[in-house]
C-alpha cells in the first residue's frame, strides 16, 4: 500500500475505521488485525469505487462490511473450539481508549447486533439519516426508527437492566 494512499484516502477517516473496529472486536490483538484488514480491503478495492456515493460513505460501508465478515468467521471458529469456557484474554476489553465511560459504552455497542453497532457508531459520528440509510443500504425512516430502539437498548445495558 503506498504512503501517498494511505495518507490521503485513509488517514482522514481512521477515526470512524478505529471506532468501527473497536464496535466488533473484544482484545487489542482483534482490533489491530481488524483495523489492518480494513485498510488492506479499502486498498484492494480502490478501483471499484464508482463514485455513486461520497468516498467517506464508501469507506464506512466497507469498514462494516469487512468487521461484519470477520466477526462471522470468529464466531464459527470459536464454535469449534471443544470447551465451552473462553481463554480469559478474549474477554478483555481492548484498550485502544483510556476513559472508563467511554469503555462501558463500546462494551454496551458489543451487546448490541452487528447491524444495530454499524447504525449506532454512524449515528455517534453524526451522520444524517439519510448518509446512515445510504452506507447501510436502506432507508432513512428505517434508521430513525432504529436509532430510537437502540437508543432504548444502550440506556437498559447501561443502566444494568440487560446483560
Amino acid at each position: 500500500m503506498s504512503n501517498d494512499f494511505y495518507t490521503s484516502s485513509i488517514l482522514p477517516y481512521a477515526a470512524i475505521i478505529i471506532k468501527i473496529c473497536r464496535a466488533y472486536t473484544n482484545t487489542q490483538q482483534d482490533f489491530e488485525d481488524y483495523y489492518q484488514e480494513v485498510c488492506l480491503q479499502i486498498w484492494k478495492s480502490r478501483n471499484n469505487f464508482q463514485a455513486r456515493s461520497e468516498w467517506s460513505t464508501w469507506v464506512y460501508r466497507l469498514s462494516l462490511n469487512v468487521s461484519m465478515t470477520l466477526l462471522k468467521k470468529q464466531k464459527n471458529k470459536r464454535q469449534r473450539i471443544a470447551s465451552d469456557k473462553l481463554p480469559s484474554d478474549i474477554s478483555e476489553e481492548p484498550r485502544v481508549f483510556i476513559d472508563d465511560s467511554l469503555e462501558q459504552l463500546y462494551a454496551a455497542i458489543r451487546q448490541l447486533s452487528q447491524v444495530d453497532r454499524g447504525v449506532i457508531l454512524l449515528y455517534l459520528e453524526e451522520k444524517t439519516y439519510q448518509e446512515i440509510a445510504d452506507i447501510i443500504g436502506t432507508n432513512p425512516n428505517n434508521i430513525g426508527v432504529r436509532i430510537k430502539r437502540i437508543k432504548v437498548r444502550l440506556k437498559k445495558i447501561l443502566d444494568g437492566k440487560i446483560n
